[in-house]
């Protein structure tokens, strides 16, 4: 029997609803002080942010999930023009609009913060790999921020989660595409989080699967050019809190139910055999466990969808849909979710016992 170690998710994991001011603003209310903060403006198509703990704050850090382009650069101007984070507090994060707000605080924007919780800015050294690595670990979380600088031919890093991981994503500091990697992908397979095109294989990006200590990197310059700095987030199981896996589409409106041992609150999914876009759906957005899901695309710069997606279960999730980017008939898909079981109770189904 597995009994969650968790006491309480949202000091791990939070999403936060707000309105810009168009100004600077100090959101408060997360459960935790946040290593990482991926906003969207919800109502518009201003673009996605992520800022970390790791590379700091400040109007130079911004790195967006849709494109590959590197921090602070963006078509027609910089990053920091549109908005960024300029700090992490106690149990929230600090806005400034930006000499062109957009991305994190416009007036009159309605914005979806996603916050993990890592060790703060101070990093450890880590020397597992062949390259040392700086990590910045939650050793309860299971969440690791990761930097390191390439070498330009095949090498490993120290991931520091203390176990194999479940799911990384890893992009360079500078120009370069996003690459992720999921458990349900066999070794040397790859997906780009800044595209709409399946998963593929590339030895030149991941080199072979990721063990206890080590993630293991070609020589290609999205994930090892020489004397490039990269940054890596990285995630492990954690049980009644976070689950990344895959499953297979039925193609039945009555779709395929997903175990996670938990409610999920957040969930990142993607088709990983089809051109489509990344998902991204929440209870705070849609509070409500009804067909329609608000859903934002992690490649693309939309407003909030409304569409038929899943159902948030107790101890899972559950397709309500045929549509390909959750269910196609023997399509493969990959999932990261996060979420809260009951404390103390081991939440699993007797046929998996």
């Amino acid at each position: 029997m597995a009994y969650t170690t968790i006491n309480k998710s949202t000091a791990h994991f939070d999403t936060k609803l707000y309105s810009g001011n168009g100004g600077t603003q100090t959101i408060t209310g997360l459960g935790h002080q946040p290593d990482l903060t991926w906003v969207k403006s919800r109502n518009t198509t201003d673009g996605h942010s992520l800022q970390d703990s790791v590379r700091g704050y400040g109007s130079a850090t911004k790195l967006s999930s849709y494109d590959n382009s590197g921090e602070n650069n963006a078509s027609g101007g910089s990053y920091g023009n549109y908005g960024y984070q300029s700090a992490s507090t106690s149990d929230g994060f600090t806005m400034v609009a930006g000499s062109t707000p957009g991305q994190n605080n416009k007036s009159g924007n309605n914005y979806v913060a996603w916050n993990w919780k890592a060790n703060g800015s101070s990093t450890t050294t880590n020397n597992d790999g062949a390259t040392t690595s700086y990590i910045s670990h939650n050793s309860t979380g299971k969440f690791s921020i990761i930097k390191y600088t390439g070498t330009g031919s095949a090498t490993n890093i120290g991931h520091g989660l203390g176990g194999t991981p479940d799911y990384f994503i890893v992009k360079a500091r500078s120009a370069s595409d996003w690459h992720v990697w999921c458990n349900n992908f066999p070794a040397q397979k790859r997906i780009k989080l800044n595209s709409t095109g399946g998963w593929s294989t590339n030895t030149s990006i991941f080199a072979s699967l990721p063990d206890a200590t080590k993630i293991y990197f070609g020589s290609g310059g999205d994930v090892n050019g020489s004397g490039v700095e990269y940054i890596c987030y990285a995630w492990k199981n954690v049980t009644g809190f976070s689950k990344a896996g895959s499953y297979k589409g039925n193609g039945n409106a009555d779709g395929s139910f997903v175990y996670t041992g938990f409610k999920p609150t957040f969930l990142f999914y993607r088709n990983v055999s089809a051109t489509e876009n990344w998902e991204m759906a929440d209870t705070q957005r849609s509070p409500e466990n009804l067909d329609d899901k608000l859903i934002l695309y992690a490649n693309a710069n939309n407003a909030d969808v409304s569409t038929t997606r899943f159902d948030f279960l107790s101890n899972g999730f559950k397709a309500r849909s045929t549509n390909t980017a959750v269910n196609a008939s023997g399509n493969e898909y990959m999932y990261l979710a996060f979420g809260q079981s009951i404390v103390g109770s081991n939440n699993i189904p007797a046929t998996a016992r």
